[in-house]
């Protein structure tokens, strides 16, 4: 193929217009390089789910615990909770802790 039936073939002709190499240009320079780029919103997109992923978390740990302290203005539920989450007792007992996950592994 020579030089001129290169230049005559019907996509080399389209391509070569300064207007669709200016448009191409724009396009690869919005694409990529600008800073409003596609790569920068797929980013920032990422970014923002991972945050919304975070809220959510967040907000239904603050849902629990408001749950937990509505329940802990019970003096008996109160009780409970200190006896088993923090081992406390009262002063004439005494508490053994078993804990069944060793005795399983054994």
């Amino acid at each position: 193929m020579t030089f001129k039936e290169f230049r005559q073939n019907k996509v080399v002709r389209f391509l070569s217009n300064r207007y669709i190499l200016i448009l191409l240009l724009f396009l690869v320079w919005m694409l990529f390089f600008d800073e409003n780029s596609y790569l920068n919103h797929r980013e920032l997109n990422r970014e923002r789910s991972k945050i919304k992923n975070t809220i959510e978390f967040y907000d239904e740990g603050s849902e629990n615990d408001k749950k937990l302290i509505k329940n802990l203005q019970d003096p008996d539920s109160l009780e409970k909770f200190a006896r088993e989450e923090y081992k406390m007792k009262r002063k004439d007992e005494d508490i053994f802790i078993i804990d069944f996950d060793s005795i399983k592994e054994k």
